[in-house]
């Protein structure tokens, strides 16, 4: 018998076959940008947005309506070198016209101590000018030309009135002798006090470009009417800094017309020498056993003989007191109101004078005397030049 017996195959470990994935190597994200190139705005469209742009279509009605009556003036005058041998010296500055009768306006300074004066109009028109009348307190000067009426051009005045800081000012001269020049700005202040040597008064502060060759023209408002006289600069450098200063207009209003009628103007006069009044210097008193009766105003330490106040019987001071590194006169009356109006130093007092009275006018002052108030009437004569 056969017997047939079946042999498995040998047993072996099982087979594992394992596959791994590999991933792609990581790459940064790919940002495409795709800009849209704007097609270019068409000259037809760039003039009508130009056309409507009332800012500029201001400035430029401004300037064509009030350069025909903005002048350039040139001087000529004289010094001397070490040897006293003549030299000739060239000045310009500018101006405008006021009527037309042939009058200009400008500053003093630009036409002080000149031999020669020609003014040339804004259609090439030059003219020799005389001097009519000047006012160096206030820095202004008429001058008169000899040309014929329709060839002249008067700006228009404005007012001070409503005129508020931030409005917009136009300045146009004759800077550096590059003429019929337009600068803009603003109003930065109203009623600045300057005391320059030249002039005193409130004046407009305005940060238009003005530089030498400018005083004289006109400061003009958003309309074209005058709003104030250039005059002076306040720069380290002489150049424009954006700080400029003009007469206002309600000092030419009342001022040019007696320079063309009088040749000058008559400023109102006290006659008395004073100090201020402060309230630290009060307390020094009070603090010394001085009985110190108020902390403004202003202090008369002397009254010229003869004068307005030396007639109405005020008082001035009798004895001499050290205060810090100031001499001081005390004992006499202490000015407090001038027509009812507050005064707190010799600046305000001085102002109100200038810009509210004339020379003949009668005035109520408001005076403390040995501790008591009391009011005199003082009768104002005009300014002599070692006066104030």
């Amino acid at each position: 018998m056969i017997v047939i017996t079946a042999t498995p195959p040998p047993t072996s470990a099982p087979r594992v076959v394992v596959v791994t994935a590999t991933p792609p190597p990581e790459t940064k994200p790919r940002v495409i940008v795709v800009t849209a190139t704007p097609a270019p705005i068409p000259l037809a469209t760039l003039q009508a947005l130009q056309a409507i742009d009332i800012e500029q279509q201001l400035v430029t009605n401004v300037y064509k309506r009030v350069n025909p009556s903005v002048v350039n003036i040139t001087t000529r005058s004289f010094t001397f070198d070490f040897f006293f041998n003549p030299i000739p010296q060239q000045g310009t500055g500018s101006g405008f016209v006021w009527d037309k009768q042939g009058h200009i306006v400008t500053n003093n300074h630009v036409v002080e101590d000149a031999e020669s004066i020609n003014v040339t109009l804004a259609d090439g028109t030059t003219a020799e000018a005389e001097v009519v009348g000047v006012d160096p307190p206030n820095d202004l000067a008429v001058l008169h030309i000899d040309v014929a009426p329709e060839k002249l051009v008067p700006v228009e005045l404005g007012s001070m009135e409503g005129l508020q800081v931030g409005q917009r000012a136009i300045a146009i001269g004759n800077p550096f002798g590059l003429e019929r020049t337009l600068t803009t700005g603003v109003i930065s202040a109203l009623g600045r006090i300057i005391e320059s040597g030249r002039f005193l008064g409130e004046v407009i502060q305005t940060d238009a470009a003005i530089n030498p060759g400018n005083s004289g023209g006109p400061l003009l408002d958003s309309l074209g009417r005058l709003i104030g006289v250039n005059t002076l600069i306040f720069s380290p450098s002489g150049a424009s800094a954006g700080i400029g200063f003009a007469v206002p207009v309600s000092t030419v209003k009342r001022v040019v017309p007696v320079l063309i009628a009088e040749g000058r103007y008559r400023h109102p006069w006290l006659g008395i020498r004073g100090a201020d009044v402060t309230p630290e210097l009060a307390a020094r008193f009070r603090a010394a056993g001085l009985p110190w009766p108020v902390d403004h105003g202003v202090l008369i330490e002397a009254i010229f003989r003869g004068g307005p106040a030396h007639r109405a019987g005020l008082r001035g001071g009798v004895q001499q007191v050290r205060v810090g590194n100031q001499i001081l006169t005390i004992g006499g009356d202490i000015i407090v109101a001038i027509n009812g109006t507050p005064i707190a130093n010799n600046r305000e007092l001085r102002v109100y004078l200038e810009e509210k009275t004339h020379v003949g006018d009668t005035v109520e002052l408001t005076i403390v005397r040995d501790g008591k108030r009391m009011t005199v009437k003082v009768t104002l004569d005009e300014r002599p030049a070692f006066g104030r």
